[in-house]
């Protein structure tokens, strides 16, 4: 992916790995709020320059300029306090971003990219670096946002991942076509069937995970939750966190992880339809399906899949009879 700034997974596998006993399980899978001047040099070795009070103004210039004076400030947001400052080299972090996470640019070709910190042994490191690897690269399945770098910093026992830069909303036009909200939904059912088969449980699955790059792919953000699962049959943990808790997971039993995902999958079906403003009588018929509150008559994944398969064929036949716009 990367030229001169090119990593080899397999080699930081080995330098990041540790001990499970090394580290407090909590500690390393804590969100980082680092120092981001600390590593600034560090990055830009790499290539990626983190952005300044200059790239923020540049941005904003290019992209405002038909914007009136009034209405600019409110879109500036959380940039117009940094818009004010004199140093233009000064480092300038978006503030509706997380601490962990820093806007930047690639200096090759002047792609924008979203650098994320992350400690070394985090889960979400694993398996960013797994999702990563040639071999799950090649699956058409494996919608995973494009990782173009894991820049390590062992004194400080952090990983930067940098990825690519997409959209901040899973449509960011709305209303959008229909076949734009199936295309997506297949981008996140098929994303999440990978993941499952690969077992592994996302544990946030929402429309906010889900990004596009405007050219008809989207990808899977953010695996502060994911975990592998170890058990093959009838696999049960506790659960708490997430954007959507299904019931069973309210009265702190344990529960099935897969069936966790399929519940959140199936509010996002719902939600995406609400965005896309579209109604798809069999598309909420499958999301209803995957809501039930036994969890053991969820559809798993891969029948969510087959399903979601057959009504994009169908439709593809017959475009205009089965669904209802608003």
């Amino acid at each position: 992916m990367a030229s001169s700034t090119e990593w080899d997974l397999e080699s930081l596998a080995s330098s990041t790995s540790s001990s499970p006993s090394s580290c407090d399980e909590d500690e390393v899978n804590a969100r980082v709020s680092p120092d981001w001047a600390k590593y600034r040099c560090h990055i830009e070795r790499r290539g990626y320059r983190l952005d300044t009070v200059r790239d923020v103004k540049d941005h904003y210039r290019h992209h405002c300029s038909n914007i009136e004076k009034q209405g600019l400030h409110v879109y500036l947001s959380g940039y117009h306090r940094a818009l004010a400052r004199s140093d233009e080299d000064a480092l300038c972090k978006d503030v509706g971003l997380r601490e962990s996470l820093f806007r930047a640019t690639r200096c090759l070709d002047g792609m924008k990219v979203m650098v994320k910190a992350v400690h070394r042994d985090s889960r979400e490191l694993d398996i960013v670096r797994y999702l990563s690897a040639p071999a799950q690269q090649c699956d058409p399945m494996n919608h995973c946002i494009p990782i173009l770098d894991l820049i390590d910093a062992p004194q400080d026992n952090l990983c930067f991942i940098v990825m690519e830069e997409w959209s901040a909303n899973m449509f960011p036009e709305a209303p959008t076509s229909l076949g734009c909200l199936m295309e997506s939904l297949r981008h996140c059912i098929e994303h999440i069937t990978f993941m499952h088969r690969h077992r592994i449980a996302h544990f946030d699955i929402s429309p906010r995970n889900f990004l596009t790059d405007y050219n008809g792919r989207y990808a899977c953000i953010d695996y502060e939750l994911s975990r592998r699962i170890d058990e093959v049959s009838c696999p049960r943990i506790l659960y708490s966190r997430g954007s959507e808790i299904p019931p069973e997971t309210e009265h702190g039993r344990l529960s099935n992880p897969f069936m966790i995902d399929v519940w959140a999958l199936g509010v996002l079906v719902f939600r995406a339809c609400e965005l896309a403003e579209f109604h798809v009588p069999e598309l909420v018929h499958l999301a209803k399906s995957m809501l039930h509150e036994n969890p053991d008559k969820r559809p798993p994944a891969p029948s969510v899949l087959k399903e979601f398969q057959r009504i994009q064929a169908m439709m593809r036949k017959t475009p205009h009879s089965h669904h209802i716009s608003p």
